[in-house]
């Protein structure tokens, strides 16, 4: 007795009684939008708004949030004070962004995550051409 191939309402064909080939797709498709859920989900719990930023730049700042709330001294990420605003601290995230943090006395308190260009208009003696 020889076995036929059946056709499947995808279009493909097999033996079995579903498309495994679709199957196998729709769990990768099922998992990828599990992360993408789970990973919007992360931003509820963020204490400042990390939302349009790239994942590299997110996954950075809220390690270095983490440890600032761990009272670890700013200056070991290569923050430093701005000088208009002795008690506003610019931490590098990468070479595009800025973590704002304002010192309380005694915690820093995260403000912003802002690009290098969008830091660089708003400091004071700044004059673009």
């Amino acid at each position: 007795m020889v076995r036929q191939k059946k056709k499947f309402s995808c279009g493909h064909k097999g033996f079995g009684q579903i498309c495994y080939r679709c199957a196998q797709a729709d769990a990768i498709w099922q998992q990828e939008k599990k992360q993408k859920q789970d990973w919007e989900a992360s931003f509820n719990q963020d204490s400042i708004d990390l939302r349009n930023l790239p994942k590299n730049v997110v996954l950075k700042s809220r390690r270095i949030i983490q440890q600032l709330a761990e009272h670890q001294d700013y200056r070991q990420f290569h923050g430093k004070r701005l000088r208009h605003n002795r008690l506003v601290i610019s931490i590098p995230i990468s070479r595009n962004y800025r973590l704002l943090c304002r010192d309380r006395g005694q915690y820093l308190s995260p403000e912003a995550v802002i690009s290098h260009e969008d830091y660089n208009a708003v400091k004071p003696g700044h004059h673009s051409c």
